[in-house]
């Protein structure tokens, strides 16, 4: 065994970091020592735990755990990018998140990250066509992480969502690469009309807790969304929008708004 992870290591020095840490973490508290073994330590790669992952949290009476791994397995090797964004979630929250303090957390704990992972999964079935199974995941996830993202919408690499209570994402909606947000965030339409109606989030955008983004509107690169506003306007790149309706209240502070994660107001 020890020899496998060193030749692992070599190959994915990511996934060696996982294993040790999963290591550490069942010598520190032995009572962990079957869930950490199951979800880490009895595979051999990043994309095998994610699949055991994935099907472990999803299974139902209506879709077996080793239906839900078969599914998750094909669309790894079909799509070698889904791993990748997998990957760039996982460091996005190492690097973010303050209460994150190893890779080994978001596998395990951390529910946004689960949801994320899952609707990938969903998103690729619906860009095959098989929306009835999409839907099913898209199901699962909100009944098990309470985050609704519709397999339609288009996610980038890099996404934070931290805590990921009552996280709804829309259809139509594309949030960019490097996006930062926190609970309560709906991404949604402003009423019944059809085609294209949700948000256009740009890279590197942080959204704070409880705000709403609302039509077929666009959220500039390296923004801000002040907690609890409600934006019914294009956002301007670089900004901070705050209030209900959201105003622009500012620049944004930072060329980075997503990975500083300063939610602060200027006074």
């Amino acid at each position: 065994m020890a020899e496998t992870r060193r030749n692992i290591a070599e190959i994915d020095p990511t996934w060696q970091r996982i294993t040790t840490e999963a290591e550490a973490a069942v010598r520190d508290e032995p009572l962990m020592g079957g869930l950490i073994h199951a979800c880490v330590l009895h595979h051999k790669s990043i994309d095998r735990a994610l699949s055991y992952r994935f099907a472990a949290k999803l299974a139902s009476n209506e879709m077996s755990m080793v239906v839900l791994r078969e599914i998750a397995d094909d669309a790894f090797a079909a799509d070698p990018g889904i791993i990748e964004a997998a990957r760039a979630d996982l460091n996005a929250i190492y690097e973010r998140d303050p209460a994150c303090h190893r890779l080994l957390q978001p596998i395990l704990y951390f529910k946004g990250y689960q949801a994320v992972q899952a609707y990938r999964i969903g998103h690729w079935l619906w860009t095959r066509g098989r929306k009835d199974l999409a839907y099913f995941i898209q199901m699962r996830t909100s009944e098990i992480f309470g985050v609704d993202i519709h397999p339609g919408a288009r996610l980038g690499k890099g996404i934070m969502i931290d805590h990921a209570h009552s996280i709804v994402i829309g259809e139509t909606a594309v949030v960019g690469d490097n996006v930062s947000m926190l609970h309560s965030v709906t991404l949604g339409g402003t009423g019944k009309e059809e085609e294209d109606r949700h948000p256009k989030i740009g890279d590197g955008v942080l959204i704070g807790a409880g705000a709403k983004v609302l039509g077929n509107i666009k959220v500039g690169c390296c923004s801000r969304i002040a907690a609890g506003s409600v934006v019914l306007e294009e956002v301007p790149p670089g900004s901070t929008v705050a209030g209900v309706p959201a105003r622009i209240v500012g620049e944004a502070g930072c060329d980075q708004p997503a990975v500083e994660m300063d939610q602060i107001l200027d006074h």
